[in-house]
């Protein structure tokens, strides 16, 4: 079998083994220790954020913001409906309500259009913004509507760590940001996650609450529910090296969606995921759409790839049409038309982006992916 050409896998830059080895000499392993505080400043700096926490996952630092927004029962959380379900899934964890908002077809982020609709009917405790794929949503217009309506917001740039928006960086233009460190994120610590924000209290609770919400007494003392949430320092020790390879890895990522982008030109029926001048976005993954009038499906070439041993999926189903969320309020870009989400769902595909890629593969894939138009 051929060797397999990943969609998005680690990439490790030389630094992570030994400071991974130092944690292992120094004895380290558990919960806490050096490397998670130097992954939380290093994070800090390079995103030009006051307050961080290293957490377990993604999924962790969202419940926790949610928390810390004093989310409760029957509340009503706005989030983005083309995303992955860990964006919404800690909305049920509190027995919250999540309403769904459509996406744009100009960045396939939230709709500034749809959330105001969503507003008229409803007054949320908090908005999870849903950086896609690596890009940041349009937040100067979301935010203007959030403040309006004084509603906080999660941003959560799980997939963006590394993009801007105008002078900003992804993740700290909301009252909390959220980044993942999963496997298939532009940099890893295996799994993981981080909550930023400008607010000190608010991290300090987070870390309160991440550690059992243990009181500082000599015995194990607590007042309140706590969650085993913090990251450990060996995925931290991978984190830090991951950090001294970051700026790489987007120059990479954006190779690989320039070098499809000049080699699809010539297709009329494919189109580059659209990428905003409002922000440099980090390039994730490479995102194609088909036009709805070809022969060609997105399942034609994930199929196609398959044979020769490439990785591709598709665009997230959006969670309003997920069944576990079906009973959930959503809220159209456009009127009485099908979504812009369920659109960009229908026709389109993740394209293998992983940063390990020879010139040579990359080019496979624009031959396997070509030759499925021209044999129609």
């Amino acid at each position: 079998m051929k060797e397999r050409i990943f969609l998005s896998s680690p990439h490790m830059g030389g630094n992570e083994i030994l400071n991974v080895q130092d944690a292992f000499k120094k004895n380290y392993i558990a919960p806490l220790g050096e490397y998670v505080d130097k992954l939380e400043q290093k994070v800090k700096e390079y995103v030009h954020i006051e307050n961080a926490v290293a957490l377990a996952t993604g999924t962790s630092a969202l419940h926790l913001a949610l928390k810390l927004l004093n989310v409760k029962k029957d509340d009503i959380v706005f989030c983005s409906t083309l995303t992955f379900s860990a964006s919404c899934n800690p909305i049920l964890y509190e027995s919250a309500i999540p309403v769904f908002i459509d996406s744009t077809p100009e960045s396939f982020n939230m709709s500034p259009k749809a959330i105001e609709k969503a507003f008229q009917k409803y007054t949320p405790k908090a908005v999870i913004v849903v950086n896609l794929y690596g890009q940041s949503a349009d937040m100067d217009k979301i935010k203007e509507i959030c403040d309006k309506n004084n509603v906080p917001i999660i941003e959560d740039a799980a997939e963006s760590l590394g993009a801007t928006y105008k002078d900003r960086m992804s993740g700290t233009i909301g009252k909390f940001g959220v980044y993942s460190f999963n496997g298939n994120k532009i940099i890893t610590t295996s799994g993981g996650g981080m909550l930023v924000s400008d607010d000190e209290n608010l991290i300090k609770k987070a870390k309160f609450l991440a550690t059992q919400a243990r009181e500082n007494e000599r015995h194990y003392e607590h007042k309140e529910i706590g969650y085993n949430y913090r990251m450990s320092n060996i995925s931290a020790a991978i984190g830090v090296g991951q950090m001294d390879v970051l700026e790489e890895r987007i120059a990479q990522k954006k190779n690989i969606f320039n070098k499809y982008q000049e080699g699809f030109k010539e297709i009329k029926d494919i189109n580059m995921m659209p990428i905003c001048d409002y922000g440099k976005p980090n390039y994730w993954l490479s995102i194609i759409t088909i036009n709805e009038t070809s022969n060609v499906k997105p399942i034609d070439i994930i199929l196609e790839l398959e044979k020769e041993n490439i990785e591709s999926r598709p665009i997230w189903k959006p969670m309003h049409i997920q069944p576990v969320f079906k009973q959930y309020d959503f809220f159209n870009h456009n009127e009485n038309t099908r979504s812009i989400s369920e659109k960009i769902f229908d026709t389109g595909l993740c394209l293998p982006s992983d940063t390990k890629m020879t010139e040579e593969q990359i080019a496979l894939v624009i031959e396997i992916v070509k030759k499925c138009f021209n044999n129609k």
